[in-house]
């Protein structure tokens, strides 16, 4: 008889964190409120406390250490390093190493740690939960994090700066406005819970529910409505095919306040070499599932051949032949940028920079243009296939 495979040893500690603190809060809270009411100054704290972990989280933890996407002076690393301790979701060592290996091995079920393809509550809780093969730490891919002596004081010191942010912090507060227990139901347990799971949507909701505008080589999703919660991590789409560019939110409408934040203090000098992926690469990914997009409709739709439908295609496929040179141009003139910084003197190095920077500017407009067509066209196919899907 074949025996099911043995289901993984339980992780007790984060079953009693995970699980323990809602059952605490849904008992404690309503019980506080009802008898004491909390104060305004509970409220402030958790407000402030929940933005302290929350981008102790995603300026930290995530984009300053697991991505490299920014460097920050000691101030700035030190106040994270305490914000990311406040929100218990373990060491930066052990999270920004295994987020390392999620973008690694994104969506395979076995190599992600919380791959999507095992359902929400695995990704989103349940991985943690049990000590799942997938989720074992291996620092082979985390040698700067070994360097770094903050993170290793983190480390070495983990559990008594757990204790004296998530108790020692709240207690000490609350001493100070006069609602002890209030602030640290507040600021202290309720603001834990929302900082998890507000963080797990990512891992869980942003896997699942949004749009893929730069890519669909895998699940990753940008969720407006998450972004709203998580200081901006909500544009995933963009972050799993441009991991190390310090913004999620690229546009400059779009709500990504840790982009904010790491800006801000660059501003002051507090934080440094920020890194961007061109515009061009943006766009260019952009347009790419654009047409990728419009090839999947005409493959369902395409067999229909009515005038519009037709006219479409061979628009498409124009474009897409425009589209083509525009990248084979970009090319070049990267090659031609290479070769005149190594065989010109200064002089010539001056007036060729001046010369393809505008052949750059000229190509990067083309891009732009070749975005702003597809757009129309792909608003005109949906049009047509509405059209003859549903004739009066």
């Amino acid at each position: 008889m074949n025996s099911s495979p043995a289901r993984p040893p339980i992780n007790w500690p984060a079953v009693i964190v995970l699980l323990g603190t809602p059952l605490a809060a849904l008992i404690l809270i309503p019980w506080y409120a009802w008898n004491h009411d909390f104060s305004v100054a509970a409220w402030v704290s958790f407000v402030v406390f929940f933005a302290w972990s929350g981008l102790g989280i995603t300026a930290g933890y995530h984009r300053l250490w697991a991505h490299r996407a920014y460097e920050a002076a000691w101030p700035v690393r030190f106040i994270l390093m305490l914000g990311g301790t406040l929100a218990i979701q373990n060491t930066i060592l052990f999270w920004a190493s295994g987020h390392r290996t999620h973008h690694r091995h994104v969506d395979h079920v076995d190599k992600d740690p919380y791959s999507a393809k095992r359902g929400f509550w695995y990704s989103h809780i349940g991985w943690m939960l049990r000590d799942y093969s997938s989720g074992t730490p291996d620092y082979k891919n985390a040698p700067d994090l070994l360097k770094d002596k903050m993170v290793m004081f983190q480390d070495r010191y983990y559990i008594p700066l757990v204790i004296l942010t998530n108790i020692g912090f709240p207690v000490a507060l609350g001493l100070m406005v006069g609602d002890l227990w209030g602030v640290v139901l507040l600021a202290g347990l309720l603001r834990l819970i929302a900082n998890h799971h507000v963080t797990f949507f990512i891992n869980s909701l942003c896997h699942m529910f949004g749009n893929q505008p730069y890519t669909d080589e895998n699940t990753a999703r940008d969720n407006f409505w998450l972004a709203l919660f998580t200081w901006g991590e909500g544009y995933h789409n963009f972050h799993h095919i441009f991991q190390y560019d310090y913004r999620n939110g690229v546009k400059w409408w779009q709500f990504d306040p840790t982009k904010w934040l790491i800006l801000g203090l660059s501003k002051v000098g507090l934080t440094r070499n920020l890194k961007r992926i061109p515009a061009f690469t943006i766009r260019k990914a952009e347009v790419a599932m654009k047409f990728k997009r419009a090839e999947k409709h005409l493959a369902t739709y395409g067999h229909d051949m009515h005038e519009d439908i037709v006219q479409m295609r061979q628009k498409i496929a124009q474009e897409y032949e425009a589209f083509s040179a525009t990248l084979n141009d970009w090319a070049k003139l990267k090659e031609q940028s290479i070769e005149a910084k190594k065989a010109a003197v200064a002089e010539k190095i001056h007036q060729a920079d001046l010369r393809l920077k505008t052949e750059f500017q000229l190509v990067e407009q083309r891009m732009l243009e070749h975005s702003a067509r597809m757009e129309t066209m792909m608003l005109n196919l949906k049009r047509c296939i509405r059209r003859h899907a549903n004739p009066v």
